[in-house]
């Protein structure tokens, strides 16, 4: 039987409390394409939906609700005719762009595009 060793708890390494809650929240599935394309600029409802491929509207919806939640998006309406929604980041939003470029030279540099789907068995 084994016996358990005593240790000093500085010993026990722990996840950064930070960068655990950066993941929760830009962790999640198209949240960090979102924000990638509102760094560019504001933008509406049904630009952001055209701008992210495969991105329905209710998960939008959801990760815009989320965002607004942490302080890094802000919604606002524009009264127009037509009504429209748009969203940019806040302050606190606006300053991902470095690290989110950053990421993104990590990825050219260490993660290889998936290749393309290509159809089988069609004449």
């Amino acid at each position: 039987m084994a016996v358990a060793q005593k240790h000093e708890e500085t010993e026990c390494r722990r996840v950064d409390g930070g960068i655990t809650r950066v993941f929760q929240l830009l962790g999640k599935r198209w949240t960090g394409p979102i924000v990638a394309v509102l760094v560019e600029q504001p933008a509406h409802f049904a630009d952001l939906r055209r701008a992210i491929p495969g991105l329905s509207e209710r998960m939008l919806s959801d990760r815009l609700s989320e965002l607004g939640a942490a302080g890094l998006v802000v919604r606002e309406v524009d009264e127009g005719p037509p009504l429209r929604v748009s969203y940019r980041l806040t302050e606190a939003g606006a300053a991902l762009e470095p690290a989110l470029k950053e990421l993104g030279k990590w990825a050219e540099k260490h993660l290889p595009e998936s290749e393309p789907c290509v159809e089988s068995g069609r004449s």
